[in-house]
């Protein structure tokens, strides 16, 4: 049976899996999409600052990991407390198909932008078709 290779099944899966989420409660709104030889992971984070924020590739897994605090006062009276706070933390499996050693990650605006490239095993290549004579195999065989 054939398939498709589709770098993205298995991270749609888990996007589906996990997008609602993230561990502890805290939502961690991504996009993914594939331009050309890579694929581009947009996560909001408002709030938080690099220093904060941890990015590992472990198996082909992909964690973040980030911390957005801050203090209330004794004598603060609070109205709303509608903005997450405390830590947030998300998993995404990359699949064969992308090149986990050639992440490139940048943090601006309150959006950290992944450039994750796709593995040049995976990428489309023309297969040449050879017009010679087809070679004939021969084979003994042995009595038993």
């Amino acid at each position: 049976m054939l398939f498709q290779n589709d770098p993205f099944r298995e991270v749609d899966a888990l996007f589906n899996r996990l997008g609602a989420r993230a561990a502890g409660g805290h939502p961690m709104p991504m996009d993914a999409y594939r331009r050309g030889g890579d694929v581009w992971v947009h996560v909001d984070l408002p709030g938080v600052s690099p220093e904060s924020l941890d990015i590992n590739v472990e198996r082909n897994v992909l964690t973040l990991s980030a911390e957005r605090n801050w203090h209330v006062e004794d004598d603060d009276r609070m109205y709303l407390a509608e903005r997450p706070r405390g830590s947030f933390r998300r998993q995404v499996h990359l699949g064969d198909g992308l090149d986990a050693d050639g992440i490139e990650a940048n943090l601006s605006d309150g959006v950290l932008t992944l450039r994750i490239p796709v593995a040049e095993r995976a990428k489309p290549r023309k297969i040449s078709i050879g017009s010679g004579a087809a070679t004939a195999i021969e084979a003994e065989s042995t009595p038993a």
